[in-house]
């Protein structure tokens, strides 16, 4: 447990807003000029928590981690609920996508998914399963390869914008 003093805690409170104060304009600047980018990943950073806490609820409650069914099968339901959030997070706030085709693109969204499911479950078996690694930070490490597989499918095949 950290034995901070009420002034390191104060100079801690201190740095923490002047952070923010500092960091506001860093944020608003990059965003306008990036404004995909930085939504992708604020989405992404979203997406990733609910998988997590899916993941982590499912092996911390029911499932055992070290069986490698129970693995994959709370891998696969942290997956299902995390590609819902994030296939209306992502056509509502990143990609802002208007295509009338909403059908075609969520098999595509799935399908891009599948993609990085198999991913990442290639990732956790050789992690977990053949290394003997910590399934926490194994699945952690997962997802962040996957953030990035995701952007690219999603960017290049699901939200494709019409050539005018």
């Amino acid at each position: 447990m950290l034995n901070l003093t009420s002034e390191q805690i104060t100079l801690l409170f201190i740095f923490g807003v002047v952070l923010c104060i500092l960091g506001w304009p860093i944020f608003q600047f990059f965003y306008k000029k990036q404004r995909e980018i930085v939504s992708y990943l604020i989405v992404g950073v979203l997406t990733t928590m609910v998988s997590l806490v899916v993941y982590y609820g499912l092996v911390f409650t029911m499932l055992n981690p070290d069986n490698a069914l129970e693995l994959q099968v709370a891998n696969v339901i942290s997956w299902i609920i995390s590609v819902l959030f994030a296939y209306i997070t992502n056509r509502k706030f990143v990609f802002r996508s208007k295509s009338s085709k909403k059908g075609k693109e969520f098999i595509s969204f799935i399908g891009a998914r599948i993609a990085t499911l198999i991913m990442d479950m290639i990732i956790m078996y050789l992690g977990v399963t053949l290394l003997k690694g910590n399934d926490k930070i194994w699945k952690l490490a997962s997802q962040i390869i996957v953030i990035i597989a995701n952007y690219i499918l999603s960017k290049l095949f699901v939200f494709k914008k019409d050539k005018e």
